[in-house]
């Protein structure tokens, strides 16, 4: 049996982590992160073709309407026609999104799965991440599953899954899900074996996963509510604001896989990659003998392992090493590579200034 396959591609988040490149007006999957294409173009031509198991349809997208001709550019930009562009008067989390991600996707072919897929994420394996696809589709018919990224290192800014008993060849049912944890408990989920980085990636049938919102009822029909009252004007579909803004706001982690019965995993290793954090962004970068990786106008003068970016002025630096370095025309981030969690704590300090006289 052949699978078709609708990929839903989140576009909602805000990517703070990477301020100043990334804001609100203009999030991390709108940037050429990770290669010459932006990270939202980068995850929907990865979800296009076919093999012998599976083929996509047209994605669904479903994004901030305050991105509406954003998304728009991007699409032209690649020559992606979608079936659908459901528009958020405002965030409300990934339950909400898949509860429309499913009502839409019966629209055009009620026995098709839906691939939910965050814009923001890097796959590197296309090839592979097709096959896991493939592998999974038959279980997807009655479960709800999650790929599970098979850990690299000691990884503490992912949550994890643990798996369970084997369900069908490569797919597991779910144990349980874990916090992200501190280094030492993270080293020891290496050690025992048996978890995965959770990527947040989906695949399932609509109405398995409709029926398992039960749990979140709430949720599930606020959000098929505001897709009723949407205003429709050709792909574009604007949820109602005022029902939208009721639905409660909750991960679908929480909402169903840690409450659902039909949870299950899938394990690969596809060269994923969350570009959460500008030190990720550099380990993930081509990089000079010295371990330095550029983009926009930068130069260096006996530096090693630093990531220099600018989307504005031009960023000069000696004798520096480990160090993150982004301009924009807004503002100018310095800070050692070690602390690029902090950025989202920065922005929240430059919020604070004062302007000058």
């Amino acid at each position: 049996m052949k699978h078709l396959i609708t990929p839903a591609i989140m576009s909602g988040g805000s990517g703070t982590r990477l301020w100043p490149l990334s804001t609100q007006q203009t999030p991390k999957q709108f940037h050429a992160l990770a290669g010459d294409r932006t990270m939202i173009q980068q995850t929907i031509l990865r979800a296009q073709g076919e093999t012998e198991e599976i083929s996509f349809s047209a994605p669904i997208i479903l994004a901030s309407a305050a991105h509406r001709a954003l998304v728009a550019q991007q699409l032209a930009a690649i020559g992606c026609a979608p079936q659908a562009v459901a528009l958020e008067p405002m965030g409300r989390n990934t339950a909400a999104t898949a509860a429309i991600a499913a009502a839409l996707a019966t629209e055009t072919d009620p026995d098709a799965l839906v691939l939910l897929l965050p814009a923001d994420h890097v796959i590197t394996d296309v090839a592979g991440f097709h096959a896991v696809i493939a592998r999974a589709a038959p279980m997807a018919r009655g479960h709800i599953v999650t790929f599970g990224i098979e850990p690299s290192r000691p990884e503490t800014g992912y949550g994890y899954i643990r798996r369970g008993e084997s369900l069908a060849d490569g797919v597991f049912a779910i144990d349980s899900f874990r916090e992200k944890p501190n280094a030492a408990t993270a080293q020891s989920y290496l050690d025992q074996g048996g978890f995965s980085w959770n990527a947040g990636m989906f695949l399932f049938h609509p109405r398995v996963l409709l029926e398992e919102m039960g749990a979140a009822a709430a949720i599930r029909d606020g959000a098929l509510a505001a897709l009723a009252g949407a205003t429709r004007e050709g792909v574009d579909i604007l949820l109602d604001a005022a029902l939208f803004a009721a639905v409660p706001s909750q991960p679908l982690d929480i909402a169903v896989m840690e409450k659902t019965t039909k949870g299950a995993v899938a394990p690969c290793d596809i060269g994923w990659a969350d570009i959460g954090s500008w030190d990720e962004v550099w380990r993930l970068a081509a990089r000079d003998a010295n371990g330095n990786a550029h983009q926009g106008p930068t130069a260096m003068l006996d530096g090693a392992n630093n990531l220099l970016l600018s989307a504005g002025p031009t960023i000069c630096a000696a004798g520096i090493e480990d160090l993150i370095i982004v301009a924009t025309k807004d503002a100018v981030v310095v800070l050692p590579r070690a602390r690029a969690q902090e950025v989202k704590a920065m922005l929240e300090a430059a919020k604070q200034l004062q302007p000058r006289d």
